[in-house]
């Protein structure tokens, strides 16, 4: 066993049999593998240079970059791509404050991430005596992630892995800091032992049964209404739910508008998309549901002109695995809580034959907008001038991603963005990240890196200058 240090006497001559010992180093690496995470995204350095070695001598797959900051944003894309705990691994102090700004990204965005860092020794931070990047690195992680762990003592290390894994997948997911001080890697144990403190977590991230009265409530809210709306957020494409949601979409045959990081859910190209008609149907609507989507500063907070606070109330249906987040902007008249793949499939099933579609007006009212938007758009999508502007740019790119859908879209900027957003289609789940919540500049390069090793296919980033000079 490679991760084991042999310890044999110094005479053979009735000597004990040899005792097998591990230590620090090599249990963090059988935590990881244990618990089948196999990629490390990082920058080696004091105390972390011999973890980063022995990692890939025990065949995980270390990523290593120039700046913690990128490391800590290819985590985070990874474990959105993948629903596993992504895990970027720094230095103390510096390394560990550069890695910071990803995990409070990725703990927004809710991406289950893992900030790694070595650390000082505890003795002498908690006196400030002044040791090699002595920082209270715990302290500082706290606020800005979901959970902040330290672990002291080399027979804890499987118990401090599990918990960190289990609480970056869990619930809504998110980053969450796992603080290994230097001294901890050399202890030794019996490797038996060590063994045995391992844990493989147990069905990480459980599914959450909606409550059939909240189901109800729903599903007559969206009975009576005359113009629904389904918003699809990329809380919707992280579940995994896709078959799902795409028949509680045509079963129903409401209208849906994907938010960005959900295009793709189902093709953009798809009749029901009102991406075209974005406007129009945020003011009309008179019922939204609401998946894997927050009422955030990205929807105007569900308020003013953006949904016609104007032409009177305007009722939703939020699918949330948090209580905590309804009733956080605008009141919500069925909120549904539970993880999305239960509270879809829980819909679906109280939908009967008898289901009445919408009324015509509505989606005949989107469907004439929608078409006069996109003739628009391909008149001016088919231009050639010189110079060329973002719409010629952006049209290539756009035949190029019909053509190979399976190809995953990084796209990050001011005006970049924007016109990416509603030029290019995408027709598959999850192969499309962008700057999400927060509207960082910065995390193009390292998303990409992220997506061509999580994924194995072919990774187009579309950026613009300044966001591409944080991290080119």
């Amino acid at each position: 066993m490679s991760s084991v240090l042999e310890q044999r006497p110094a005479s053979s001559a009735g000597a004990e049999p040899a005792r097998s010992t591990t230590d620090g180093f090599h249990l963090v690496i059988d935590a990881l593998k244990l618990n089948d995470i196999d990629t490390i995204f990082g920058l080696p350095g004091i105390p972390i240079t011999d973890l980063t070695r022995m990692a890939q001598a025990e065949g995980l797959r270390v990523i290593s970059f120039r700046h913690e900051q990128h490391a800590g944003n290819a985590a985070a894309a990874a474990g959105y791509l993948t629903g596993k705990p992504g895990i970027c691994l720094t230095v103390s102090a510096p390394g560990f404050l550069n890695g910071l700004t990803a995990l409070a990204n990725a703990t927004t965005n809710c991406f289950p991430m893992i900030l790694i860092s070595g650390s000082s020794e505890r003795e002498i931070v908690d006196l400030q005596q002044g040791d090699y990047e002595e920082m209270d690195q715990l302290a500082i992680a706290k606020p800005l992630c979901k959970a902040a762990f330290r672990v002291l003592h080399a027979e804890d290390i499987g118990v401090g892995v599990a918990r960190a894994i289990r609480a970056a997948v869990s619930g809504r997911p998110g980053g969450v800091y796992l603080d290994l001080p230097a001294k901890l890697f050399a202890q030794t144990m019996d490797a038996e032992a060590g063994r045995k403190s391992l844990i493989k977590v147990v069905d990480p991230a459980p599914r959450q049964i909606p409550a059939p009265d909240a189901v109800q409530r729903a599903l007559e809210l969206l009975k009576g209404a005359k113009r629904p709306l389904i918003l699809l957020g990329k809380g919707a494409s992280y579940a995994r739910a896709d078959a799902e949601i795409r028949a509680l979409v045509e079963k129903t045959g409401i209208p849906y508008l994907p938010m960005s990081m959900a295009k793709g859910l189902l093709p953009d190209t798809h009749d029901q998309s009102a991406a075209a008609a974005r406007s129009y149907v945020l003011q009309e609507a008179d019922v939204v549901l609401l998946v894997g989507a927050r009422l955030n500063w990205l929807l105007s907070h569900g308020k003013g002109k953006t949904w016609g606070a104007d032409k009177g109330g305007k009722q939703f249906i939020q699918i949330d695995i948090s209580p905590t987040e309804i009733d956080s902007n605008v009141a919500i008249a069925a909120p549904v809580i539970g993880d999305i793949g239960s509270c879809v499939s829980a819909l679906l099933a109280g939908i009967g034959p008898n289901w009445a579609r919408p009324p015509a007006e509505w989606t005949g009212a989107i469907a004439e907008r929608k078409d006069k938007n996109l003739s628009k758009m391909a008149a001016t999508l088919a231009a050639r001038p010189s110079p060329m502007n973002f719409h010629s740019a952006l049209s290539v790119i756009r035949d190029m991603v019909k053509a190979r859908p399976d190809a995953i879209v990084v796209n990050e900027g001011a005006n970049t963005l924007d016109f990416a957003r509603s030029i290019v289609d995408m027709y598959e789940p999850r192969k499309r990240l962008d700057v999400g919540t927060w509207g960082i500049m910065g995390i193009g390069m390292g998303f990409a890196v992220a997506a061509a090793v999580t994924t194995g296919k072919p990774v187009i980033a579309i950026e613009g200058d300044s966001a591409f000079g944080f991290s080119g």
